[in-house]
């Protein structure tokens, strides 16, 4: 798994599918350098923990979707842009999309300047895409582009190949955006999703950037998935006593390689190249063998499973989903039923 399943045993954040953020992705729009794609996905189609399909309703409506972006290194948001739903009504939903410059970025709220307002969410096979201005926007059910053998992971990492996600589906929301939008040559990228709380204010439920390691190598999970990259030196020692054990590395070493680790944030320049985990992220980059190799110290190599073969060649590039859910989510059950 990536970020999947990152609730208590391998379940879902407050038990809700839509509030699991899986994965984060930035490159360089294919053919126009001077672009750059970012995508968020979350709301994995089936669960683990317990096992089954999870809701047709894409996100949550009392829920922030949020991209972070920091322009100056110090792992602090600069920029962020904010997604929020309307409620799910007769098969639909809509999205609006904000941008919050300066220090209010760092902060939290559904506030901002409005980019696109009250646009259809893709609930079928076909992509619903907006543009406004130098920008698209697209949100909806997707086919899942991350691929490991979740089994072999969860059976002392003895791999068969088998590719738990390669029929699976998850929620993107995808952004085309001009570098000149980053604010900076190179800069740091975060997601985050959070669910409002009883003051009326936001809980951070989830955050991260770096694909499995909130999952295989975090024991402080609350502390971890409600913090800020900026704080991320107070897991320092816990991850590197971790791959002592993992890996059998040194001490020194470990920690060494903990700090390659942390904070969990994906660096990004848009005038380079997108290579997982050197800048950026594309959808074909393996992280997850990536990361076995640093989990194992070198022991483990790969999982023996490869990219998926329904990538799109234009935006929202992420491939269409495998089920249409217009007709299923015409007769929903509520999200914290099974479907």
């Amino acid at each position: 798994m990536s970020h999947h399943y990152s609730g208590p045993d391998f379940g879902f954040p407050y038990g809700d599918a839509r509030l699991d953020f899986t994965d984060l992705y930035a490159f360089p729009k294919p053919g126009d350098a001077g672009k750059s794609l970012l995508i968020m996905n979350v709301h994995p189609s089936a669960g683990e923990n317990p096992p089954g399909p999870t809701t047709t309703e894409p996100f949550a409506p009392e829920a922030l979707y949020e991209l972070k972006i920091d322009t100056d290194g110090d792992a602090v948001a600069d920029i962020a842009f904010r997604v929020r739903f309307s409620a799910f009504e007769r098969g639909a939903q809509t999205a609006t999309l904000h941008r919050v410059d300066g220090p209010q970025a760092a902060g939290t709220g559904d506030g901002g300047r409005v980019i696109v307002d009250g646009v259809p969410v893709s609930i079928g096979r076909e992509a619903r895409v907006t543009e406004a201005g130098d920008t698209r926007f697209f949100a909806g059910w997707r086919s899942d582009p991350f691929f490991c053998d979740v089994e072999g992971a969860k059976n002392n990492l003895q791999f068969t190949g088998d590719d738990f996600f390669a029929d699976k589906d998850v929620c993107s929301i995808v952004l085309e955006v001009p570098n000149s939008a980053l604010g900076a040559k190179e800069v740091r990228l975060w997601a985050r999703t959070l669910t409002s709380d009883d003051g009326g204010g936001w809980l951070q439920v989830e955050r991260g950037a770096r694909p499995a390691q909130a999952v295989l190598l975090v024991e402080e999970r609350d502390a971890y998935l409600g913090g800020e990259p900026a704080d991320d030196g107070r897991f320092l020692a816990a991850f590197a006593h971790a791959l002592e054990h993992t890996g059998g590395y040194a001490s020194a070493e470990a920690k060494r390689v903990a700090g390659t680790l942390l904070p969990d944030i994906l660096r990004y320049d848009p005038m380079s190249p997108a290579s997982f985990p050197d800048n950026g992220r594309t959808l074909t980059d393996d992280g997850f063998d990536f990361f076995m190799r640093i989990l194992t110290n070198g022991k483990v190599t790969g999982d023996n499973v490869g990219p998926h073969d329904d990538l799109l060649t234009e935006f929202p590039y992420v491939g269409p989903p495998h089920q249409d859910r217009v007709t299923k989510a015409l007769h929903r059950k509520t999200p914290t039923d099974q479907t």
